[in-house]
């Protein structure tokens, strides 16, 4: 009975019921038989009846099992073979293996099964090898995000294109903000009576009215030389894709004075989630146009990420005597607060680096405060050490310290002042910048994305010769009491002299009056040019460098050091200056090794070509007409094929000329 019981697989609380039934019935045969046998014959009945429906119950639910299983099977199968969705079995070495029919529909033949991964993207493979989880690949008009299943080597293709589509329209639609300034327009109309500076006007207002509605952009003159513009990120791209043409027509728009074309820089900020934001951005934007020389348009998201366009001319002298006066006066005040001020350049310092940070120093001795510059003796180029070298001969020695201890002695009240850069990466100790509460920049050099974080004060003038004139203009300023020695007088001429190429470029009337102040400050010439005396055996390397040059689109020459062949930064761009002086040469690059192990590239020219822009693009910077860069982890042929490549598309473009 018991096997009867688990045979029909009844419930325990029936099981007790029918052992209590046999129980009663066992009773009732024991009192009287015959009312026994009725219960007997009606406990059979009920327990065939319990039986025969326990089994129904059971074949109901197998049958419902075995339908239910079938459905799930089929449906399985229509998602597999029918569902919007891609998969792709794929081998060891990335060929197809199988496709569901909704892949196929893309394949150009009947079916990707055979084929590569590449056939449908080459994204899929160099995410498998990467081991990433997810990529997204297009294939013919649609969008897809795969997911890769790498255990398995399967791949799950999720139709993106709505929603990619979506996106771009909202991107596109993003509000964005620009400022444009006319960077010389008070010094072009200044001398102009009101009918002609109002031809000026609206010459200006015409052409820039004109670009704006062309592009759909709303423009508003809020000032004699400032516009705010208002745009979109589609309007932005379109833009970018013509390379802002706007700064050629406006550069076109020449005054009375020949010589000094009206030039435009626009600063654009995007990608804010607010318009306080979105106007912070356009402003910094503007400044480091402006600090980069103008004539450009620099655009910077929410993210700090530049992009730059234009910067083709050279910047043209716009500061004045006033400015000058006021900064002198400033850092005076600076200097007279502050316990102890240090002097630092850059890395592997020349003539201008030093020159300048000598110039400072003065500042400070003449406002009686105690100042040092920084200096790694071990880090000093041949010219540079004939000047310590003179130093040491005189007490101005006793000013200069090393990196370590100046890391000693610096205080959250001390002044640092940096000379000739203004990126913390080439500054000749990094720390410093955290040790104290009160940086001054002053650097001649075009404004970089990199920047020291939140300086005291800034005295970038692009349009300056070196560091050294900017100096030597804010010492003229300082209190009448203050002499000039002749060797620091000669330090600063000497800077003049080696980043003008003996006043042959980048230079403007202020240059030769500095050099005039310095002379009659007693600057020994001779003494210069015995710091720029040459070592016979560096002459005849140079030589060499300069032997391998080759001329690429028939007015660059370019200069490729033999691997392993280690040259000091100041030997390349001397060989990139002489490269410079050959005929029919309108740029110049040469490419070396170096001692702390990168490559580094120096690159010369006459105008005519951008340098800057080429070099910006290989994570350097510097002027149009005189530019470098230094790279890690690449080897020299690398960074050769890499200079071609920029210098292609920079010409094609029209970016570099």
């Amino acid at each position: 009975m018991g096997k009867l019981f688990k045979k029909t697989d009844m419930n325990s609380h029936i099981v007790y019921i029918y052992i209590l039934a046999f129980l009663l019935l066992g009773f009732t045969w024991f009192v009287q038989w015959t009312l026994g046998l009725a219960m007997t014959l009606l406990l059979a009945a009920s327990l065939y009846y319990t039986i025969k429906k326990e089994q129904q119950l059971l074949e109901q639910r197998e049958e419902y099992i075995s339908t239910l299983s079938h459905r799930v099977k089929k449906v399985g199968e229509e998602a597999l073979l029918e569902m919007p969705i891609g998969i792709v079995l794929y081998s060891e070495n990335f060929q197809v293996e199988w496709t569901n029919p909704y892949l196929n529909k893309f394949a150009e033949t009947e079916s990707f099964v055979g084929d590569s991964l590449s056939v449908l993207s080459d994204e899929l493979i160099r995410g498998i090898k990467e081991n990433e989880d997810q990529v997204s690949v297009q294939l013919g008009a649609c969008q897809f995000h795969v997911v890769i299943k790498r255990e398995e080597r399967l791949l799950y293709f999720f139709d993106r294109t709505q929603q990619a589509e979506v996106q771009r329209l909202y991107r596109n639609e993003q509000t964005v903000l620009g400022i444009i300034f006319l960077d010389n327009y008070e010094e072009i109309t200044q001398a102009m009576d009101d009918t002609r500076k109002s031809h000026v006007n609206s010459r200006v207002t015409s052409i820039l009215n004109e670009w704006s509605s062309q592009y759909g952009i709303y423009l508003k003159r809020i000032s004699q030389d400032r516009f705010i513009a208002i745009l979109n990120q589609k309007i932005l791209t379109q833009l970018e894709k013509t390379k802002f043409e706007i700064l050629d027509e406006v550069r076109e728009l020449i005054s009375d004075n020949k010589n000094i074309p009206l030039t435009l820089s626009v600063g654009i900020g995007l990608g804010g989630d607010s318009l306080p934001t979105l106007g912070e951005l356009a402003q910094s934007s503007l400044d480091l146009a402006l600090g980069r020389g103008g004539d450009q348009v620099v655009i910077k998201d929410d993210q700090n990420k530049v992009r730059f366009y234009g910067g083709k001319t050279n910047p043209m002298e716009k500061r004045t005597r006033v400015r000058a006066r006021v900064i002198s006066h400033a850092l005076k005040e600076l200097v007279t607060e502050s316990d102890q001020i240090f002097i630092m350049g850059h890395k592997q310092p020349d003539m201008d680096s030093i020159g300048s940070a000598i110039g400072v120093l003065k500042i400070a001795i003449a406002n009686d405060v105690d100042g040092y510059i920084v200096i790694d003796e071990n880090d000093l180029d041949t010219g540079v050490e004939r000047l310590i070298d003179e130093v040491k001969k005189t007490e101005l020695w006793d000013h200069f310290i090393s990196p370590e201890e100046a890391h000693d002695m610096v205080s959250k009240s001390s002044l640092l002042v940096v000379v000739d850069t203004h990126k913390p990466s080439l500054v000749a100790n990094e720390k410093l910048l955290s040790k104290t509460n009160y940086v001054v920049v002053i650097d001649h050099h075009r404004r970089a994305e990199e920047f020291i974080d939140h300086p005291t004060l800034v005295y970038m003038e692009p349009y300056a010769s070196s560091t050294a004139e900017l100096v030597t203009e804010l010492l003229e300023y300082q209190p009448k009491s203050m002499k000039l020695s002749m060797l620091e007088s000669t330090a600063l001429l000497a800077g003049i002299t080696v980043d003008t190429k003996s006043f042959t470029l980048r230079t403007g009337s202020r240059t030769f009056d500095a050099a005039s102040y310095l002379r009659s400050k007693g600057a020994d010439t001779v003494m210069v040019q015995r710091f720029m005396e040459e070592d016979l055996n560096i002459y005849i390397r140079r030589s060499r460098l300069i032997e391998s040059a080759n001329i690429y689109h028939d007015r660059i020459a370019i200069a490729k050091a033999k691997p392993n062949d280690i040259f000091n930064p100041v030997v390349i761009a001397q060989a990139a200056d002489t490269l410079l002086t050959m005929s029919g040469i309108d740029a110049s690059f040469v490419i070396s090794e170096r001692k702390d192990g990168r490559v580094g590239v120096s690159a010369r020219s006459l105008g005519q070509i951008n340098v800057q822009v080429i070099m910006e693009e290989m994570e350097g910077g510097g002027h149009l007409t005189n530019a470098a860069t230094q790279l890690s982890d690449l080897s020299i042929d690398e960074v050769y094929e890499q200079l071609l490549t920029i210098i292609d598309q920079k010409l094609e473009g029209g970016d570099a000329s």
